[in-house]
């Protein structure tokens, strides 16, 4: 029995709500007109890919981030409104924001 299985017991008529599942299912993240830009660098010899550009709520672009950085399992983190993810996924990045309903362009390369 784990925690959570005693903590029902304890607390039968409490109504558990996990505000991450929201975020994580996309349908509360924020569309706007304007593309995101996905491009490609490389630093200090590695290949990384850049997003930036999302002009909703911070909270909404690491639940993207976190959505995305799973999705792929790679490593990436989120550092001045751009997600930074480690290797080059802008193919599969794209396609995964695509199905989500983002606009999105490819810069460089």
């Amino acid at each position: 029995m784990d925690l959570q299985d005693q903590l029902k017991n304890l607390f039968p008529e409490h109504i558990s709500e996990n505000p991450t599942e929201d975020n994580q299912k996309g349908d509360s993240l924020w569309m706007q007109d304007e593309p995101i830009i996905c491009k490609y660098e490389k630093r200090k010899g590695k290949p990384i890919t850049i997003l930036e550009g999302y002009t909703g709520a911070t909270e909404d672009f690491k639940a993207l981030a976190k959505e995305i950085k799973t999705k792929l399992s790679v490593g990436g983190s989120f550092k001045d409104d751009k997600i930074i993810i480690q290797g080059d996924y802008r193919d599969k990045i794209m396609n995964i924001l695509k199905d989500k309903g983002f606009n999105v362009k490819r810069v460089g390369g």
